[in-house]
């Protein structure tokens, strides 16, 4: 594989790990709204992997930067989907959503087609997402407490 190849393949891998990440954590009203003008661009296609509900293992770190340990398990929910074409596309998203991840096939396998429509729809899945992100931040800060350390004097 040439040098120019490498990054054209890196390129193209981190542009759909992009597009995935955001289809998975947007909020349902901003996928509807994508979904409903994609829906209809769809080419025929079939179910390799019908939507299976399990659980994957959550790992930390400790400040941040520090050993990883196992947090926990979480809910994950998986589809895949082979377009006649012979793209296929994955979906995974958190929770108990089989209707979402198979959503989230077909989307990403749409994208891997039409570069195009990817790019027009990312912009409006980060502006959600940073939306969604931008309220938790002004609830977390409608209660915070400012602490501080009052000197007491010996006499």
């Amino acid at each position: 594989m040439t040098l120019e190849r490498a990054a054209t393949a890196a390129a193209e891998q981190e542009s759909r790990q992009r597009w995935l990440s955001r289809l998975a954590k947007v909020d349902d009203a901003a996928f509807d709204a994508i979904w409903r003008q994609l829906e209809e661009r769809l080419p025929p296609h079939r179910t390799l992997r019908h939507p299976e509900i399990g659980l994957a293992m959550v790992r930390g770190r400790t400040g941040g930067t520090g050993e990883a340990f196992n947090l926990g398990e979480m809910t994950v929910t998986r589809a895949s989907i082979r377009f006649d074409s012979g793209t296929i596309g994955h979906g995974y998203v958190a929770g108990r959503k089989p209707e979402r991840a198979e959503r989230i096939a077909l989307i990403d396998a749409l994208f891997q087609e039409n570069a195009a429509l990817a790019n027009a729809a990312l912009p409006s899945l980060e502006a959600a997402i940073a939306g969604k992100r931008d309220d938790r931040a002004r609830k977390a800060a409608a209660t915070k407490v400012d602490f501080f350390t009052l000197v007491r004097g010996e006499d």
